[in-house]
């Protein structure tokens, strides 16, 4: 058995191992669904795909948590790899409707299957190294601001890229001609992103140790994934602390799908037609990344300087609902291109993705405090699937609404509650016994490392 990393060599590989993974998704953004169109597909069919994505994700979110539990984490984040390395090539070589849906898909299950991993691998490294009590808010603000500039590198480069290929020699028209049509400019960041995605395979394989597990056996991994699965669910209803947080993450799904839904409608009343909006948008979307990357940075300073991670959550969702809010003050103005509504508008905006890269690695320190190694992909996966299914409800209810300020302030008044949760402090006994519990709670069998019975606390 090898030594732990040190959490400063943990912390440097799970950096990372974020921006590997996200940078190729965020090369595909920008081209999807103009790719997707060129391909011959309807608005409706590239709807359908879309949803493919969603409802594969939300299906796959805690059971694949459960097979990060029991399995290990470097299996299951090379599992999200080569999933999402698939799902790249047959997006950017599909031309039918049901190849690109099942590219979709299968980028679903890899969204899945990433979805605590990485961030349990961290943890569990730091913890095995310097115990329970370790500092692990400045690792995950920089994982976290690592997927931010990834996501806003690669938006900037697949939205870039296709462009690129049209000038001077025009080779985008020599690889469509080369390729009888295959390959065309618009495929060309998916195909990037699938290159990137093979070192993301080859660095998870190579730098991120684990403890060995027991040998798993298909009957161990069928009676205990459901077994970690139920626990983590029963632990997000008995803990008051880790149901504010996974209430506040579905808060911060219904915020992220206003904004996401609501802005390109926005840019292109701005812009005055569809196609420049498009380009706003784009820049828009590189912005809120970034803005999110500065957030993720700020957030170790502001918990130490608020007093705790618990302020820090209050301080970074009070002020993305405030952004929320002044996007819905300001939205009677989106037909203007007056400075200072405009103005107002990109502050609200920039607030809302700073306040949640602020208040995602407070949120996330609290929960690695609560629960412990054996159920800790699991309860990421709570955490993420809250926000989708939230998110998803937000969208529905969104098109309902009359336009204007009412459609953003549902997205605010939901984020604004999510803040107020945690206006009171749990009890200090209730915090106590939980860590305890949860151990209990999430013991599957396949658990290895020896701990405490106060693992995962401060």
């Amino acid at each position: 058995m090898t030594d732990p990393l040190d959490p400063r060599t943990a912390r440097r590989r799970y950096v990372v191992v974020s921006a590997l993974f996200w940078l190729p998704l965020g090369l595909a953004i920008a081209p999807m669904v103009a790719l997707m169109t060129e391909r011959g597909l309807a608005l409706a069919a590239v709807a359908g795909c879309v949803a493919a994505h969603s409802l594969t994700a939300a299906a796959l979110e805690l059971p694949t948590g459960g097979l990060s539990d029991v399995l290990g984490r470097r299996a299951v984040l090379a599992a999200a790899g080569a999933f999402d390395l698939v799902a790249l090539i047959l997006h950017a070589l599909g031309t039918t409707a049901w190849v690109l849906a099942l590219g979709m898909a299968l980028k679903g299950a890899g969204r899945a299957l990433s979805s605590g991993p990485a961030e349990a691998w961290y943890v569990d490294t730091v913890h095995a190294s310097a115990g329970p009590d370790a500092e692990l808010r400045t690792g995950l603000a920089r994982g976290s601001a690592a997927t931010s500039a990834a996501l806003a590198a690669g938006v900037l480069i697949g939205g870039a890229l296709p462009w690129l290929l049209g000038l001077g020699p025009d080779l985008g028209a020599r690889l469509r001609e080369a390729t009888s049509g295959l390959v065309i400019p618009l495929s060309a960041p998916a195909l990037l992103g699938a290159a990137i995605e093979v070192v993301f395979l080859v660095y998870v394989l190579t730098a991120l140790p684990e403890p060995p597990r027991p040998r798993a056996t298909l009957r161990g991994v069928l009676r205990g994934v459901p077994a970690t699965v139920v626990a983590g669910v029963r632990l997000g209803g008995q803990d008051a602390m880790v149901r504010r947080i996974i209430l506040s993450a579905a808060a911060a799904g219904s915020a992220l799908v206003t904004v996401e839904i609501l802005t390109p409608g926005r840019a292109a009343d701005l812009m005055g037609s569809p196609e420049s909006g498009a380009v706003l948008f784009a820049g828009l979307a590189c912005a809120g990344f970034l803005c999110s990357m500065a957030g993720s940075n700020f957030a170790p300073l502001l918990a130490r300087r608020g007093g705790g991670s618990e302020r820090a959550v209050l301080v970074g969702l009070g002020a993305s609902a405030a952004g929320l809010l002044l996007l819905g003050a300001t939205a009677l103005a989106s037909l203007s291109a007056k400075p200072v509504p405009v103005a107002l508008a990109v502050l609200g905006y920039a607030l809302v993705y700073v306040g949640l890269g602020a208040a995602g690695p407070s949120e996330n320190d609290l929960l690695h405090r609560r629960v412990g190694s054996a159920g800790r992909a699991t309860a990421l996966s709570v955490q993420s699937l809250s926000l989708q299914l939230v998110g998803a409800t937000t969208g529905l209810v969104l098109g309902h609404l009359p336009a204007g300020p009412p459609r953003w302030l549902l997205g605010g008044a939901i984020l604004l509650a999510g803040a107020l949760l945690w206006t009171r402090r749990p009890g200090v006994a209730k915090e106590a016994e939980v860590p305890q519990q949860a151990s209990s709670l999430l013991s599957t069998g396949s658990r290895t490392e020896a701990s405490t019975p106060r693992e995962g606390t401060p």
